[in-house]
């Protein structure tokens, strides 16, 4: 079943540029080969930016890797160009290997998908040794250690040489949490206590307090469809702790949008939308307006579907 936004409300729009304009010039430089420009647009973001996402803009644009291999080649010690290079091996590899379960995925994409992140893990390794406060390649190598199996210590240790020099980075945060949850190697205990840890570490209106909605949204997600998520969202504590986040983060007075305020902003309000409370829901639509990113709302169905459906039973009157 397909749910159609209202006469009033408009589709979601899950383009990253709606949000975040300048993701259009870094396609089109980045299609171009113009590494100039891309590197000036980057190297002029305000210090303690997190450059991941424009790395991980770039890692998305079809053919890319042909550049940056000859760029890297005539350029070895280019830690910028080794950064999305590395990037670019891992999005190709996770293309192939696709989000489907380990038991559903097949010896020949799995043994492609470990070549491209090896390739990557090269080019990573030798961007950090270069520059070890470069926090983009920092958090890509925690991609590569999550998809080679490294294990949940050697994770920690990327995340904390990240953290080292960027202490509150929202991305390395993202990937060491999917690294703690149990579908990783690792325990419901670990991924909420560092959810948590992110919260209390950050600064008020900083975007870390989302991570405890994915948290949540993560173990909510592993349990079986029905009774037992139902039950899960009913608890007291948890209604609580996404509470406390969401006011230490997103609906803080101190809160300005940076890059992941569409996810977190998106987290919040689906789980505000599953556990019933409408009117938190609809404060995170409202800011949202109709823009949206996959992630959350695939987790819920298709995700214009459900974030329609959602939406719009928050919004509704009464």
């Amino acid at each position: 079943m397909s749910f159609a936004s209202s006469a009033s409300s408009p589709p979601p729009d899950f383009e990253v540029a709606s949000a975040f304009p300048e993701a259009v010039r870094l396609r089109q430089d980045a299609a171009a080969g113009d590494w100039t420009s891309v590197r000036q647009y980057v190297d002029s973001l305000p210090q303690g930016t997190d450059r991941a996402f424009a790395v991980r803009v770039l890692a998305e644009v079809p053919g890319v890797e042909q550049s940056l291999r000859e760029l890297v080649a005539t350029a070895p010690d280019d830690v910028f160009a080794l950064t999305v290079l590395g990037a670019r091996e891992i999005e190709i590899g996770w293309e192939i290997r696709t989000a489907a379960r380990a038991e559903d995925v097949g010896r020949e994409q799995f043994a492609a998908f470990h070549a491209h992140l090896r390739e990557a893990e090269k080019r990573l390794i030798r961007a950090t040794a270069l520059d070890p406060s470069h926090d983009a390649a920092w958090a890509e190598r925690l991609n590569t250690a999550r998809g080679l199996e490294l294990g949940q210590n050697e994770a920690r240790r990327r995340y904390d040489r990240l953290a080292a020099h960027h202490p509150h980075h929202f991305t390395g945060q993202a990937r060491l949490l999917q690294q703690l949850c149990p579908k990783w190697g690792g325990s419901w205990q670990a991924a909420h206590g560092f959810a948590q840890e992110c919260l209390r570490g950050a600064p008020d209106g900083a975007l870390n307090g989302g991570l405890v909605a994915e948290a949540h949204l993560e173990h909510w997600l592993e349990l079986r469809e029905g009774r037992e998520r139902t039950e899960y969202l009913r608890q007291p504590h948890v209604h609580a702790e996404l509470v406390e986040a969401a006011e230490h983060s997103v609906a803080h007075p101190h809160y300005r949008p940076t890059y992941g305020w569409v996810t977190v902003q998106g987290c919040f309000a689906a789980l505000f939308s599953l556990i019933g409370d409408r009117a938190r829901a609809a404060a995170h639509f409202r800011a949202l307006g109709n823009l949206a990113s996959e992630y959350p709302w695939s987790y819920l169905g298709k995700p214009a579907d459900a974030y329609v459906k959602h939406r719009d039973a928050a919004l509704a009157p009464g």
